[in-house]
């Protein structure tokens, strides 16, 4: 078992492990500096066990629907293997990958920022393993959604609503313990899912990069799911009137912004095939300007129904900071492509996302202070336009 453990491990982590230990360091810089801040939240044991139950779930769904680990499965289950050790080397070894990479992070901000007790600590570690076997155990149930979204929902349910620790910790044992019976009896295959065949496209005359965003959003469904879910926290952002940061939260539409970064053969097609620069970019640029637009009126609607006292300002800020995060994400997109990645996980969560949203975040407390910088702004977008698109036209 240690053998297949190190096949899967050497994958995620590197030939030493070296992620593992960059990454341990890093939490453990977040931990001492916002610790040593002195900066403290009063966050309550149940929010703190259901954002990282819900996270590291997230998380693990992520790493098993990965194509590249796909395929990489693929070749592994190509070889003569024991089932159990096969299924639990690759649960473990995707379980210490989401709890040491992604859900640490979140960990060393949340015990940094407020105060724990032992025993939070120990309930909050449960429910981290708990959504590591639970995730694994109903991802092959996929076909039987319904099935595991009752589930999810009832643990979910417990562990925001049991407040007494010992009833809670015992919740989470067996439910943990179901969920490893059920892994037992789970085939390897279960894991892997095969490619439907390569259907026949209907040909046009004319080649379109609209038509390849539509297809590319067609045969990747968490991308819309996401999309959706940013329209439903547009519904939900005016209750907390936080004024134009509402557009930088309502922007922050990761997976859109990493079409070259996650396909490396379009990145070479787009780099390497004559004008293609300009005639990617710029449709790419309007097509992310449109998905934020999209989130921005949603928001500009639901504040009306709710609060009211839409301004022609805020509309304008709504349309700036939508255009704004499209031009610097395909700037970065093109400039700075996210390389070295092992499955799309680590593209969902690099810290190159926030890169445009603090600087929007900048631009958006100017903008709450003083409505009428507004207008600089327009003018600077407008130049910053018109050289974009005349250096996109020139290298074409």
């Amino acid at each position: 078992m240690k053998t297949m453990y190190n096949a899967f491990a050497k994958k995620l982590f590197g030939a030493n492990y070296e992620r593992l230990i960059r990454t341990f360091f890093i939490e453990l810089i977040v931990f001492s500096g916002l610790r040593l801040s002195d900066f403290r939240i009063p966050i309550a044991p149940s929010v703190c066990n259901l954002m990282v139950s819900t996270f590291t779930a997230g998380v693990m769904w992520q790493a098993l629907t990965s194509e590249g680990l796909g395929i990489y499965l693929q070749h592994m289950l190509m070889l003569p293997f024991h089932r159990l050790q096969f299924v639990f080397s690759y649960i473990t070894t995707l379980g210490v990958y989401a709890i040491v990479t992604k859900t640490g992070v979140l960990l060393s901000i949340l015990l940094a920022c407020s105060d724990w007790k032992p025993a939070e600590i120990f309930v909050s570690v449960l429910c981290v393993e708990n959504a590591v076997f639970m995730t694994a155990a109903g991802y092959p149930l996929r076909k039987y959604g319904y099935v595991f979204v009752l589930w999810a929902a009832a643990v979910l349910t417990a562990i925001l609503f049991l407040e007494n620790q010992p009833w809670l910790i015992l919740f989470l044992l067996v439910n943990s313990i179901f969920a490893v019976l059920l892994l037992q009896r789970v085939d390897a295959y279960a894991f892997y899912v095969q490619k439907e065949g390569v259907r026949v496209q209907k040909s046009y005359v004319h080649s379109s990069v609209w038509r390849y965003f539509f297809r590319y959003l067609k045969c990747h469904k968490n991308y819309l799911v996401n999309t959706v879910v940013m329209w439903g926290v547009a519904c939900v952002l005016p209750r907390f009137s936080i004024g134009p940061i509402s557009f930088v939260i309502l922007c922050l539409n990761t997976p859109l912004c990493i079409l070259l970064s996650c396909d490396t053969a379009l990145e070479q097609a787009v780099r390497f095939l004559p004008g293609q620069k300009g005639a990617f970019c710029i449709p790419y640029c309007l097509f992310i300007f449109l998905c934020n637009l999209a989130a921005n009126v949603i928001y500009l609607c639901s504040m009306q129904i709710q609060n009211g006292g839409v301004t022609v300002w805020i509309i304008a800020a709504g349309i700036y900071f939508a255009l704004q995060s499209a031009i610097c994400s395909v700037l970065l997109e093109w400039f700075a492509p996210i390389c070295g990645w092992k499955i799309e996980s680590d593209l969902w969560h690099h810290p190159r996302k926030y890169v445009v949203p603090a600087l929007l975040l900048l631009l958006a407390a100017g903008i709450g202070e003083w409505p009428g910088l507004i207008l600089v702004l327009y003018i600077l977008l407008a130049v910053e336009a018109a050289v974009v698109v005349k250096a996109a036209k020139a290298a074409g």
